[in-house]
């Protein structure tokens, strides 16, 4: 199980790599911290009276990792044995989404698939 500091840092490590898997809690880690810097670009905004410049925060953030955002869900669908144009399920109005939850969900396949291996939580150094 990979932690929030490592699931993070190897997020911006392997900002456009599309190869490998990753695991789900390191996916889970990376969704958790968008919406930590959400919350904090809105809340910016409404500190300063300005919902345009939190929308603006929130914009270049999301622009900013649009790349390894990407990158990093389809390591996830090869971590479950799908590939990675399972992403674009979620375009499917209505159950997409649903779906697309479902998959991110699911557990990783316990042994070595065709994506790679399994994917370990790096050891800390401390």
């Amino acid at each position: 199980m990979t932690n929030f500091g490592d699931a993070v840092r190897l997020f911006f490590q392997n900002y456009a790599n599309f190869n490998g898997r990753a695991s789900r809690s390191m996916y889970w880690w990376v969704c958790l911290l968008n919406c930590i810097v959400c919350v904090a670009c809105m809340s910016v905004g409404s500190v300063v009276g300005s919902e345009t410049l939190g929308n603006i925060l929130w914009g270049v953030y999301a622009l900013a990792v649009l790349v390894p955002s990407l990158a990093i869900s389809v390591r996830r669908m090869h971590d479950i044995g799908k590939g990675g144009g399972w992403i674009f399920i979620s375009l499917i109005p209505l159950v997409g989404g649903i779906w697309y939850l479902v998959l991110a969900c699911t557990d990783s396949e316990p042994f070595d698939n065709r994506f790679g291996p399994v994917p370990v939580a790096p050891i800390a150094k401390y």
